[in-house]
Parts: structure tokens; C-alpha cells; sequence
């Protein structure tokens, strides 16, 4: 029976994506930005509702910028959570934009792509970066680089902090969990990591019932003053803080 649900929600998700999808195609192209974003973050939601992972939101998502997201990475789920609780622009992987489909609905949402793997190409998304902070931007990164088992925090990369030195733009950690609703715990289902496939990942996190996402945001840090690997360093306490019920804004 909890094959059968899962097969049946896998469906319903990729109905969903291929409606959003359709509406990229459509209907962005006669949309102002604002009607965008929220069209992302409505989108976000009902798909988080089709998969029966319930949001919990602790803290006041941002609604303006310039701000920079500082967000540790559990799964291919994380954007689409982040996206749920309040717009942002991310940085991603680039193998993402040539994802069928995803890859068009993420551009569409204004995903910056990185080259992880290259110094050159890490300078010019820092630029892209400044630049949208700049513009008064919210942006969003994950600092570890990759997936983490969600327990543990790997260390923060300081490269993409910059970005908001350079921009003279706040900081602010956000803390990402997924919660086993039936007894509180933390949850490992949606966790992506080593040579798990992303079907293995999903299966798992449809055939988990009771998940619950958890989005809890900080407080913005100023820019004044700091050493981007010292103030990495420093995101990086904060965000675990957060993981652990500390930190939380009042």
C-alpha cells in the first residue's frame, strides 16, 4: 500500500512539474518580476502539498534585500523549501539548467549556475552575485558546496560570502531541517548524498509519511568589518544554532 501512494504521488509531482513548466513557457514572459516570485513561491507550496511534506516556518522570511541567504544543503528538496517559505534567488550546480524540464523551471525562477569545480568561473557567479545584491536583491547560497547527511554541518566555503562584502550587504544563516512528524525526529529520508540516485532520494522521502519541512532564519548580520572565511566560519555557528533551537530570532 505505501508503494502504491508513492507511486501514485510521484504522478501527481510530475504533473505538477510539467504544469509548471508550462507556465514558464506561457505565461513569465507577460509577468512582472514581483508576479514572478510569487508565482515561484505558490508553485513551491502546492508542490510541497502534492508530496504531503508539511512547512513549518520559524522566523520572518525576508521580503526585501539587499540580503544575502546563508543555508546549509541537505537535498534536492532544499530550494524547493526555501522557495515555499519566501522567494530568493539561488545559486546552484550547473548540471541543474540541463535537467529536463527543472532545468528550464529553475532558470526561470532565477537560479545563477556555478561551476563548482572551477576557481574562474566561481569569480564570475561572486560578480553575478554583487551585482543582484546590489540591484536590492534577496540571493541564496549553500556554502558547504554540497549535500551533507543533514545531521552534521560540513565546513562553510567562504568564496560566494564575498559576494556580499563586496555588495556592502547583510548576511543572514538559515537553518534547514526535514522532521519525522510521527515522532519528532530528525529525518534522513530526503537526504542526497555520495552515490545515492536521485530516484533512491525521492522514493524515500514519498514513502516517509508525516515529513515536515523546517525553515528557521536568523538575524542579519552586517557586512562592516568582516574577513569573508572568518565570517563563514561564523554564518556556519550560527546556522547550527539555529539547527539546535539557539540563535532563533525573538
Amino acid at each position: 500500500m505505501k508503494s502504491l501512494t508513492a507511486f501514485w504521488l510521484l504522478l501527481r509531482g510530475g504533473a505538477h512539474i510539467a504544469g509548471g513548466w508550462w507556465t514558464i513557457r506561457t505565461r513569465f514572459p507577460r509577468l512582472t518580476q514581483s508576479q514572478r516570485e510569487a508565482e515561484v513561491q505558490r508553485w513551491a507550496r502546492n508542490f510541497l502539498r502534492v508530496w504531503r511534506i508539511d512547512l513549518q516556518v520559524n522566523g520572518a522570511p525576508p521580503k526585501d534585500g539587499p540580503l544575502l541567504l546563508v543555508v546549509n544543503h541537505i537535498s534536492w528538496l532544499d530550494i524547493l523549501v526555501m522557495h515555499a517559505a519566501g522567494y530568493c534567488r539561488f545559486v546552484s550546480k550547473s548540471d541543474v539548467k540541463r535537467w529536463p524540464m527543472i532545468g528550464m523551471m529553475a532558470t526561470g525562477a532565477g537560479t545563477l549556475y556555478i561551476e563548482r569545480d572551477s576557481r574562474r568561473d566561481a569569480l564570475r557567479v561572486v560578480h553575478h552575485m554583487r551585482d543582484a545584491l546590489v540591484r536590492g536583491e534577496v540571493v541564496a547560497v549553500f556554502p558547504e558546496g554540497t549535500t551533507s547527511n543533514g545531521i552534521t554541518l560540513l565546513p562553510f566555503h567562504a568564496n560566494l560570502i564575498q559576494a556580499a562584502i563586496s555588495a556592502h550587504a547583510p548576511a543572514l544563516p538559515v537553518a534547514l531541517q526535514f522532521i519525522d512528524g510521527r515522532n519528532g525526529a530528525m529525518s534522513t529520508a530526503p537526504m542526497y548524498i555520495g552515490d545515492q540516485t536521485l530516484l533512491e532520494s525521492v522514493w524515500r522521502t514519498l514513502t516517509t509519511p508525516g515529513l515536515r519541512a523546517v525553515v528557521s532564519y536568523g538575524q542579519a548580520q552586517s557586512p562592516e568589518g568582516r574577513e569573508r572565511r572568518e565570517w563563514a566560519a561564523e554564518l556556519r555557528r550560527q546556522v547550527d544554532g539555529l539547527r539546535n533551537g539557539v540563535n532563533a530570532p525573538e
